[in-house]
């Protein structure tokens, strides 16, 4: 093999990569090749592609700083390497390198991976940790172990079958002219975002987020362009949060648990699972926020199949969703992700 030359991306790669790498090798690696794309030194505004849902996601904004590398030999594009910056998470860059089969274990990577840490190091942030995702078992997982990056979080995909829990039944019998402790919410809500928000900060505290507002929520997990079909949420019985001064028909408890629902990319087919996030008012104790979660659970997968994405960090809904998958009423698709760092 002759020796290989490095340079900036240019247009055209992508077509030329993709045909010589083939298949990617896992969701995660499917994401960051969306990232590839010319340097920009431009400063981030609004959300990252794929910064909804549960994660921060895997690709780029449109002028966020950016810094791509290209290997070549003898002229063809060979490898790539991107690292970028993160809006929701700002303490890491995310960073990526793939490298075709027929060049791998010849140091390819191990070089890209060095010039995208030289030109974090550079940033204007000055951030100079990385992360990425892996998909465990594959190459890419095995390269991030063997380049010193740790574990922070693992995340597994899980189908939830229809009736795998027994619905509850919500209230004491003694609310009946309250508010309905289950309601559909509207995804512009202030209520619903305020409690996405503190919930995404508080199962990401391993990598801490940026503040993050109510409008700030609603466009990253609320809104139309992240995909955001519906909400439904379980509350507390309304005269936990309000005084017998407040009419019956006006009374709301507090918002215990939430479930929002995301539409599948080019339509689903009516027996498909649905995507969901399901979170918990952050304030609730443990326990409390084991039966909420639990609960909704329950009501939005008694009669159809629900998606969830699981991180270790969801402690409420790990010891609803952990016990299906031993039992087998739930199932996990694909292998653990796991998102690797500094």
């Amino acid at each position: 093999m002759a020796q290989l030359t490095y340079r900036a991306w240019r247009d055209g790669d992508d077509h030329v990569l993709l045909q010589l790498w083939g298949d990617a090798e896992g969701a995660a690696a499917e994401q960051f090749r969306g990232a590839f794309g010319a340097d920009s030194d431009g400063v981030q505004q609004g959300a990252a592609a794929g910064e909804g849902g549960a994660h921060d996601g895997a690709g780029s904004a449109p002028g966020a700083w950016r810094r791509c590398v290209v290997a070549e030999d003898q002229g063809i594009p060979v490898a790539a390497g991107v690292v970028y910056a993160s809006a929701l998470h700002p303490q890491r860059h995310w960073a990526y390198v793939e490298v075709a089969r027929d060049h791998r274990r010849q140091g390819v990577g191990t070089e890209l991976l060095r010039q995208l840490r030289e030109a974090a190091e550079a940033s204007p942030s000055g951030v100079a940790a990385l992360r990425s995702r892996v998909t465990v078992g594959t190459p890419g997982a095995d390269f991030a172990a063997a380049r010193g990056f740790s574990t922070l979080q693992r995340s597994r995909h899980v189908v939830v079958r229809p009736g795998s829990l027994k619905l509850p039944v919500f209230g004491d019998g003694e609310d009946s002219g309250d508010s309905p402790l289950v309601e559909d919410l509207a995804t512009g809500s202030v209520e619903l975002s305020d409690a996405v928000a503190r919930y995404y900060t508080e199962i990401n505290g391993w990598d801490p987020p940026a503040p993050i507002s109510v409008g700030r929520a609603q466009q990253l997990f609320l809104s139309e362009a992240a995909g955001a079909h519906g909400a439904v949420v379980l509350r507390a019985p309304a005269k936990s949060a309000f005084g017998s001064a407040v009419a019956p028909s006006k009374r709301k408890g507090r918002l215990r648990a939430f479930a929002v629902s995301y539409a599948a990319p080019g339509g689903a087919a009516a027996d498909d699972p649905s995507e969901v996030l399901l979170g918990h008012e952050v304030r609730l104790d443990a326990e409390d926020a084991r039966d909420a979660v639990r609960g909704l659970l329950a009501l939005i997968a008694y009669q159809h199949p629900v998606s969830l994405e699981l991180d270790d960090s969801m402690a409420a809904l790990r010891a609803t969703v952990e016990p299906l998958l031993t039992a087998g009423a739930a199932e996990q698709v694909g292998a653990d992700t796991l998102t690797v760092g500094d």
